[in-house]
C-alpha cells in the first residue's frame, strides 16, 4: 500500500505542478483551487508513505519523477523545450535515486 500512496502523492505533485502556470499568479479562481487541492493531496499521501518507506527514499522518489513528468507535460501542452542538456539531467536524476534506493536497500539488509 505505501508505493499506491506515494504514487498517488506523485500524481497530485504533478497535477499541482502543471496547473500552476493557469492560475496566473493564483488570480484565476479554478486553477487555483485545482493546485491547492491538488498539492493537499499530494502532501496527504506522501505523508502516508513515510511511515513505511524511509522518508529520504520516498522523497527522492517523488521528487525526481515529479520532475520527469512536470517536464514532459510542459514539453507536450506549454512547448517546452527538451534539450539534450535538460534531458541527460533528468537522466541523472533517475540514476541518482536507483543508486540511493539500491544502496538503502543493500545497506539495510546487509
Amino acid at each position: 500500500m505505501p508505493w499506491i500512496h506515494l504514487m498517488i502523492a506523485i500524481i497530485g505533485e504533478v497535477v499541482g505542478t502543471s496547473a500552476l502556470k493557469s492560475t496566473d499568479g493564483f488570480s484565476r479562481f479554478w486553477p487555483s483551487v485545482t493546485v491547492i487541492a491538488a498539492y493537499a493531496v499530494a502532501f496527504y499521501f506522501l505523508s502516508l508513505t513515510v511511515d513505511k518507506i524511509p522518508v529520504g527514499i520516498s522523497y527522492a522518489i517523488w521528487s525526481a519523477l515529479g520532475i520527469v513528468l512536470v517536464s514532459l507535460i510542459a514539453w507536450i501542452l506549454h512547448g517546452q523545450a527538451l534539450d539534450r542538456p535538460a534531458i541527460a539531467g533528468m537522466g541523472l536524476i533517475i540514476a541518482g535515486v536507483l543508486v540511493c534506493t539500491l544502496w538503502s536497500k543493500s545497506a539495510s539488509h546487509g
